[in-house]
């Protein structure tokens, strides 16, 4: 890695220019290796060592200006959970605890660059105290990865190989989902003015379609609610983009562009959304049954990295099988 540092998002946006701070821990941090890891940049409070939410790193996105303000106010720890190249060699193809243990080997932690905290075992109870753990020093969840010689990683897609959960969503899917927002409906009464519920769908990549999966109107504070007009002005269309698949009209509708994070209690059957249309059940789609926004705008993805069909269906087939299993 040496002097030549580069910092990449989710959908492959070059930030390096943002995190001069990451630049210079990394640099400090690894010797002269060739290597591709894979973590997360999490804001802390400089006095406490406290972790802000995510969300306090949106405010270092996209700035230009003030850089060593900002970094002051917000500086960041980098945790690193994996190696997906080092030295000439892909380690894409084995599996995940050989990877972690090569990312071990590679560097020392110090205060910018420190692992990610990890735990093996099958022990639902330690698992548990693990989770509770997790959401005591402020992180937002844990992340549950299959350790088996099936472990491989996997660019841009979680299937159940990677299982999310969250603090705010214990009892209700195990996993967030990131959808893309098609179209929205007018607001009435106090939401007068803005919109009502948002259209969200997922991306089927078989087809090259977004398909819709339920309305999003609950999760949204003031600020962010009455903000969503403005947010998607520029996306804005007369009518139906022709890539996107509905059977429910909207008020509105745009273009598939801004992915939103959303909780939901379970899958179901729909007969109006056209998620998997047919598959389980004749004029039937699926659905996220109470969607919720959990306040995060996805701006590291672009439409099609969005949560897919495929990884919906099989959310809906393992619930089926937990269900007839108790």
């Amino acid at each position: 890695m040496g002097d030549n540092v580069v910092i990449y998002s989710r959908g492959s946006e070059n930030l390096t220019e943002q995190f001069p701070d990451v630049v210079k821990a990394v640099k400090e941090t690894f010797p002269e290796r060739d290597c591709i890891v894979d973590g997360e940049a999490v804001p802390v409070n400089p006095e406490t060592g406290e972790i802000y939410p995510f969300q306090a790193v949106s405010q270092r996105r996209g700035r230009k200006y003030n850089l060593d303000a900002t970094i002051r106010e917000i500086p960041l720890v980098v945790f690193l959970f994996d190696i997906l190249y080092l030295d000439g060699d892909s380690l894409v193809n084995i599996p995940y605890l050989e990877r972690r243990k090569r990312l071990e080997a590679l560097f020392e932690e110090n205060q910018g660059i420190k692992r990610a905290t990890q735990l093996v075992s099958g022990d639902q109870e330690k698992l548990a105290l693990f989770f509770e753990q997790a959401i005591q020093d402020g992180c937002e969840g844990v992340v549950a990865k299959n350790v088996t010689e099936r472990s491989l990683y996997r660019a841009g897609a979680r299937g159940w190989l990677w299982i999310k959960m969250k603090r705010d969503y214990k009892s209700e899917l195990a996993d967030t989902l990131d959808l893309v927002v098609v179209g929205a409906f007018a607001g009435h009464g106090r939401r007068k003015g803005t919109y009502g519920a948002l259209l969200m769908a997922s991306y089927n990549s078989d087809l090259d379609r977004y398909e819709t999966v339920c309305k999003l109107g609950t999760g949204f504070n003031d600020d962010v609610l009455f903000g969503l007009p403005k947010k998607f002005a520029q996306f804005a269309i007369p009518d139906k983009a022709n890539n996107v698949e509905s059977k429910i009209k909207a008020d509105f509708w745009f273009n598939p562009a801004i992915v939103m994070e959303i909780a939901g209690a379970e899958i179901t059957l729909s007969p109006v959304h056209t998620c998997a249309m047919g598959l389980f059940r004749p004029d039937s789609g699926i659905a996220v049954r109470f969607p919720r926004f959990t306040g995060r705008f996805r701006e590291d993805k672009q439409a099609y990295d969005c949560t897919t069909t495929s990884e919906i269906i099989e959310m809906y087939q393992g619930q089926i099988k937990k269900t007839a299993s108790s």
